[in-house]
Formats: structure tokens, sequence, C-alpha cells
């Protein structure tokens, strides 16, 4: 679509015409001759053509008032508007901390085909279908066991996160379970991120047995950084020793927080707590829409320009033919009409 950005410059368009007509023409002085063949002279004026240059008609008009009309549209600054470019920008980032200790190779859940699969898997399966509903989310990946570790950064490409949580195996960050530093590790995390919101998605089957720091005080600090964390704890409640659910801790993480605590027996309930979960951390995204503007200015300039030249040469043209003039008799008066004198041929 065209547009122009100065409109308003189209106010000059009678500019011209207005000079014209309040400024008095310019007056020259011509020198008058007393000759006796006046006769003669008239006679030889009259038929001779004079540039068009000169002669105020229609078409000494119409190219002047085409040059000026291409003048004011190259400063009327036209531009050609291209469809909308539309930018979705996320307001949230999303961080998943995921138990990779090895009381998660209990084969307690069960797949879409009705097989026996461990706890890691299913969270997999079920994740990752999670992933494919946070577009406009960044989506980070923290796993833990011994210590955390930092398997995704923040990215927008779901695509990579779900490819390296494939990736991760069971006992890989050590046997035992480090909630609390995996959520320290999360905090210090969000400390370079400016979303206005950030979550934290928490996914563990045991108690924590390796942590510098209580899982309820890493919630405290999380809080005070304005970050929320869900906890879904995954397994038998009945197991005991160090394998044992210690729901009371990840209800008062949960609780403290800001967040809130899930329980998942089997894939289906995880999956159910999964979309409970789509539902509370809705997406939302801003959307920026910009029209690239490509600039014509250039357009009528070299049209005015040619036009000019055209002009230009056309009257030169006709000026050098009309300085030649025919074979006449000698005595015979002729009008220069370069100068505009009378010379009488020989």
């Amino acid at each position: 679509m065209l547009i122009f950005s100065s409109l308003w410059v189209f106010v000059l368009l009678p500019l011209p015409w207005l000079v014209r007509l309040l400024l008095p023409p310019r007056r020259t002085r011509q020198i008058a001759v007393r000759v006796p063949f006046g006769d003669r002279i008239r006679q030889a004026a009259a038929g001779t053509s004079l540039p068009r240059t000169i002669r105020q008609n229609w078409h000494s008009l119409l190219i002047p008032s085409l040059i000026w009309l291409l003048v004011l549209t190259a400063l009327a600054h036209p531009q050609w508007l291209e469809p909308p470019v539309i930018s979705e920008q996320p307001t949230r980032d999303l961080l998943l901390v995921v138990d990779l200790s090895g009381s998660m190779r209990q084969e307690d859940f069960s797949n879409s085909a009705g097989e026996k699969i461990d706890r890691l898997s299913a969270v997999k399966e079920v994740l990752g279908d999670f992933l494919t509903h946070r577009k406009g989310d960044r989506v980070g990946l923290v796993v833990f066991g011994d210590a955390p570790f930092l398997q995704v950064p923040f990215s927008t490409d779901l695509s990579l996160a779900r490819r390296l949580l494939d990736e991760t195996a069971i006992g890989m960050a050590g046997p035992r379970t480090a909630f609390g530093d995996a959520i320290g590790l999360g905090v210090t995390l969000f400390a370079k991120s400016e979303m206005p919101a950030k979550t934290i998605i928490a996914l563990t089957d045991g108690n924590d047995t390796a942590s510098l720091v209580p899982p309820v005080e890493a919630a405290r600090v999380a809080k005070g950084e304005s970050i929320r964390i869900h906890t879904v704890a995954i397994g038998d409640p009945s197991t005991v020793g160090e394998e044992k659910l210690d729901e009371a801790t990840l209800r008062s993480v949960a609780q403290t927080s800001g967040g809130s605590y899930f329980f998942a027996a089997d894939r289906e309930q995880l999956k159910g707590i999964y979309d409970e979960l789509d539902t509370i951390e809705t997406r939302e995204v801003n959307v920026v829409s910009y029209r690239p503007r490509s600039d014509l200015y250039y357009w009528p300039v070299l049209a005015a320009l040619l036009i000019s030249l055209a002009l230009k040469f056309s009257v030169i043209t006709r000026t050098a033919r009309l300085s030649t003039p025919a074979t006449a008799a000698p005595g015979t008066v002729h009008v220069d009409p370069r100068t505009g004198r009378l010379e009488v041929l020989q």
C-alpha cells in the first residue's frame, strides 16, 4: 500500500500559480527602430516560427507543472507499506526441575500401551506433551541427583528442551536427592531474568537427602524473588527409607512460594496434573506488530530529472533548427530567433 509520511506538502501545489498571479510580470525595454520598409519587416516576422518556450500556450505550462508535481511528490516522502510482521514476545520464564535419583527406576507407571515403565519414562512422555503447549514461554530444564545441573538454559526453542529431556537418564546426576539445592540453582538462574512471571515446576519422588540448603528455606528465598514453585510428587507414599515420599516437605515448598502441590500415582493422574498446570500457568505473550516500509522518493525525483533533460534537449534542438534560415533572395529581412535582431540577407 502506498502512503505519504508528509502528505501536507501537497498544500504547496498551487504555489507557482499564486506567485504568477500576485507578483507583477517582468518588464523589459525594447528598442524601437523606424525604417521605411516596415511592411516588409512585419511580413517577415509573421512568417517566422518562434520557439515554443516563449509562446504562452498550454504546452509551455504542462511540462513545468508536471515537474513541480513530481518534486512535491518526492518531498511528501512516498513509502510502500509492506504486510505486517507479527512477533510474539514471551512474558514468562518456566523452569522444569526433574529428579534423576535412583528411586526413579521404580516401574509403577503404565504407558499408553498399558506396559509398565519407570517413573522417569512416564515423566518424559507426559512432560514432552506439556512442553508442546508452552509456546510463547521461555523454558529451562534443571536435573538433580546428588547435585543440580543445568540441562537447558531459558529458551523459546521447545523442541530443543524436549530433545535434551529425552536424553536424560536415571542416576546421571547421582543416586541421592538434592531438592533444596535444585531450587537454589533455579533462583540463581532467575536472577538474570527480566520476565514479569517466573515459575518452577519440580518433579521428585523422594525426600531430600543431599542438599546443603533445606527445600523450605530455598522456597522462602524463591518467594522473595517473586518465583512461584509448583511441586509434583511422584511415587508411592508407603515407601520407606531414603526412597520414601516426603509429601509434607513438598507441600510446604509449594505453600511457602505461593504455588500448588500435586500428587501423581500413575501416568493418567500425572497427565491430569499437567493439564491443570497448563490452566493455572496460562500462556501470555506480548504481540508486537511491525510493518516494514520501503522509500520511493527517488522515483519521482528521477522522473522529474528525465523530463527536465528532455525539455532542455527539445528546446536546444528546435532553436538550432530555427537558427538556420531557408535560402532567400538577397535583401530579404530576417529575424534572428536567438537574438530577436533584424538581419538583411546579402
